[in-house]
């Protein structure tokens, strides 16, 4: 069995869980590669999900923390986690903000020819975001929205054009969902194949 990496490490559970809770940018990295994983977990599960891959996270000209061939098409996958100090408990549930952008600023082509510098994601550079509700009372479970129908920026120094090719970098998300986010990901992409081949 391979060594785990608090043998490798030298760290006792306590020492590891003492340094995460010490340093909330840490428990914030290792909860957003958690929420991969355990999307990846449920992906996989399913027989119709043929192929599963992971693109680098460095490549900036690829987007997407999951791709998945489900039943003989390709879906990428956005893994965001929810913004902590979002979160708030309602007596209907739960409500708290996705943060939905790339981890760098980089240059991105819009279909009317500008190019822009923007952490902002694209409309179609992802199928799905896939967000974690950890948050929401420290259960795994996700809420899963297409790329089309998330909002749009209203950053000012954009115009209008590019308002409308480029999502939100931050996105309201309730429990229970609320569209445009739903929590059966398979009757969601179920549906995109519908739309794909009619």
């Amino acid at each position: 069995m391979a060594a785990t990496i608090l043998d490798r490490w030298n760290l006792t559970v306590a020492d590891l869980t003492a340094i995460v809770d010490a340093n909330p940018s840490l428990r914030g990295m290792l909860l957003g590669y958690a929420a991969e994983l355990k999307l990846t977990e449920l992906l996989q599960a399913n027989p119709n999900v043929s192929e599963s891959i992971k693109y680098d996270d460095h490549d900036r000209r690829r987007k997407g923390d999951r791709v998945v061939v489900y039943k003989g098409r390709r879906f990428i996958f956005e893994c965001k986690s929810l913004q902590t100090n979002s979160v708030r408990q309602t007596p209907d549930g739960w409500t708290g903000r996705a943060q939905v952008d790339a981890s760098d600023r980089r240059e991105v082509t819009l279909p009317d020819g500008s190019r822009l510098v923007t952490t902002c994601l694209k409309v179609g550079e992802f199928d799905v975001l896939a967000v974690s509700l950890f948050a929401f009372g420290s259960k795994w479970r996700f809420a899963f929205a297409r790329n089309r129908d998330l909002p749009r920026t209203t950053f000012r120094r954009y115009s209008p054009e590019q308002r409308s090719q480029l999502l939100a970098t931050l996105v309201q998300v309730a429990w229970p969902p609320r569209p445009p986010f739903q929590t059966d990901v398979f009757a969601l992409l179920d549906e995109m194949l519908r739309e794909r081949s009619a």
